[in-house]
């Protein structure tokens, strides 16, 4: 890392982007998602790139969403999906919602995906109701929320589905000791949880910021 302008700039990280051409679809989200106003807080594209691999590797058909934004993830899971594929977001806004929409069907997957909008644990708690389950799952919402949400995404899990979650070193905050905010404490029960849980087999990717990629175990 290197101080640029005032911001960490990984020379590594912007060596690899440079070996991909521009992605015409997803600049067009990231576009449409900053000119509604939404926080320019999207995946990175390598990992954006590692989402659409990971479902396709695995077969996914059912896949869970936690945190839709503008829809730059949902396009990169959808792009992994099988034909017949179905993608469930959850988004606590409703024009995040509508804007993600309109950003999936330009990318071509409107069909493909059902948006849920209201506090997420509430749609989890809904869906397990429901008894749905997934085989694929992507978290990239409230920090505070992810214990909750590994949690519910294990319960909601097919044996062998897979679940990923970004942001999980919080631009250094998570090793910094001074740091003692909910958010950081979330996180850092999060990863511990990821790590350690009996149920899961899981690494760390530190890349960016931080991705947590698990495995749900067999029983």
């Amino acid at each position: 890392m290197k101080q640029d302008g005032g911001e960490r700039v990984n020379l590594d990280e912007q060596y690899v982007e440079g070996l991909y051409g521009r992605d015409g679809i997803l600049e067009r989200v990231k576009e449409g998602t900053a000119a509604s106003g939404m926080p320019s807080i999207w995946i990175a594209e390598g990992y954006g790139r590692l989402l659409s691999m990971l479902v396709r590797m695995t077969g996914a058909r059912r896949v869970l969403e936690i945190g839709a934004l503008g829809g730059y993830s949902g396009v990169c899971l959808a792009r992994g999906m099988e034909e017949g594929g179905r993608l469930v977001s959850l988004e606590l806004h409703q024009s995040y919602a509508d804007a993600a929409k309109k950003h999936m069907e330009e990318a071509g997957f409107g069909q493909a995906v059902e948006y849920r909008v209201g506090d997420a644990r509430q749609s989890l708690e809904r869906l397990k109701e429901e008894g749905a389950t997934f085989q694929f799952f992507f978290i990239d919402a409230d920090k505070e929320g992810y214990p909750f949400y590994l949690e519910r995404a294990i319960e909601l899990a097919e044996p062998g589905a897979v679940i990923v979650a970004d942001n999980i070193l919080l631009r250094g905050r998570t090793i910094d000791e001074a740091r003692q905010g909910p958010a950081v404490q979330a996180v850092r029960s999060f990863n511990k949880s990821i790590a350690n849980d009996p149920r899961l087999e899981s690494t760390v990717l530190p890349g960016y910021d931080g991705l947590a990629i698990a495995i749900v175990r067999k029983k």
